[in-house]
């Protein structure tokens, strides 16, 4: 699949993380450290610049194996960079992903994340072999938990032990999508 794939709504943008987006995506992480410590590992006090140049690097060379797909989530009229998202943990078999993502906290509030995680699941069905995209939140994660409930996901259940977040243990919320929520056929 094409590292130059690009998908809007008109409000957010959704592109393959690019080399030039590093200086952006350190600037939204290090702005938004405080809310993504306690649900993201990866974000921690020392989180650097190369750091995101690894993350990039990483992405680019999973995306063309077809075993991450990871996206900047842009400002559609602005391009600037407001987080990012991935369809993680692609299973080969069972054809279902882990959807992931953050917006950096002074954009919070504006739906950016329903927006991007129904743009990047479409993306799954349409041209991933996906046919299940799951949305794991950590218990107490009350800001996801709002963004799956409104963008419309199936809520199924909690699962115990479900999480590490660094050395910490959650249970977690469920929730899913199929593309018969976008009126697309499931297909193999």
């Amino acid at each position: 699949m094409l590292l130059s794939t690009s998908i809007t709504d008109g409000v957010v943008t959704l592109h393959p993380f690019q080399p030039d987006d590093a200086s952006e995506i350190y600037t939204a992480v290090r702005q938004s450290l405080v809310e993504l410590k306690p649900w993201m590992s990866w974000a921690y006090d020392g989180y650097s610049m190369e750091e995101v140049r690894d993350f990039i690097a990483m992405t680019r060379a999973r995306w063309e194996e077809n075993t991450l797909f990871a996206f900047a989530i842009t400002g559609a009229k602005t391009g600037s960079v407001v987080g990012g998202i991935s369809l993680n943990h692609l299973h080969p078999v069972y054809h279902l992903c882990n959807v992931g993502y953050w917006v950096r906290t002074s954009r919070h509030g504006e739906g950016i994340a329903g927006r991007a995680t129904k743009l990047a699941a479409r993306f799954g069905f349409e041209h991933g072999g996906i046919i299940r995209a799951e949305i794991v939140i950590a218990m107490g994660n009350e800001k996801s938990i709002r963004v799956a409930e409104k963008l419309g996901a199936h809520y199924e259940g909690i699962l115990l032990n479900r999480m590490v977040v660094g050395k910490s243990i959650f249970d977690a919320h469920m929730y899913s999508l199929i593309p018969q929520d976008f009126g697309l056929e499931a297909r193999l």
